[in-house]
């Protein structure tokens, strides 16, 4: 399927309109959920196709945030994501397939800890728009679901009742913005009129 023009070129993850979030059981009855706020990437769209076109994604492990910060500090540490030695968890594509119009599997490496797997996530486009600053901004939407002990995250505590207190199945939940990279003599929005939006 022939590529939009417009498309063709890199796109920059806006850190700011993004989310990529997370929910989980907690003791087997309640969810969970959270985001990390620190998100950062790009994605490639070539002319030659999809297959030929790729997507990076860097996520800033201890910008983890479910709003209790006991909670998150138990995150950050060993039995979790131990950010100290693990500080980032990436994405790298290895290929994009169009299944759908506007829909997608993208399939790459997952790395969390330091530990790769091979993940394909279900990604739907948004759409394209310009923004009020003369950008062109492009959203994608997704979820997936993964077990965390593929990626070395065990810990656990049971329950009188034979559960245990977290889940091992994560729902992802991932919402992009992404913005267009500019040719160096186009005209950027100065920083002030950045903000805000």
């Amino acid at each position: 399927m022939a590529i939009d023009p417009q498309l063709v070129g890199t796109w920059i993850v806006d850190g700011a309109h993004s989310r990529i979030g997370f929910s989980t059981r907690h003791a087997m009855v309640t969810k969970i959920r959270g985001a990390f706020n620190t998100v950062a990437g790009e994605v490639h769209i070539s002319p030659e196709g999809y297959t030929e076109s790729n997507v990076q994604i860097v996520i800033q492990a201890a910008s983890i945030d479910t709003r209790q910060p006991g909670r998150d500090d138990h995150l950050r540490g060993p039995d979790f994501f131990d950010v100290e030695r693990f500080p980032q968890i990436t994405f790298a594509s290895t290929s994009i397939d169009e299944i759908a119009d506007e829909n997608f599997i993208v399939t790459g490496d997952l790395t969390i800890r330091d530990v790769t797997r091979p993940v394909s996530l279900p990604l739907e486009f948004v759409g394209v728009e310009t923004d009020q600053f003369g950008l062109l901004r492009a959203g994608v939407e997704g979820t997936r679901r993964i077990d965390r002990r593929d990626w070395g995250v065990k810990w656990n505590t049971p329950l009188d009742s034979g559960g245990v207190m977290v889940s091992d199945k994560i729902s992802l939940e991932f919402e992009l913005s992404l913005t267009k990279q500019q040719e160096p003599a186009e005209q950027q929005a100065p920083e002030d009129q950045q903000q805000g939006w």
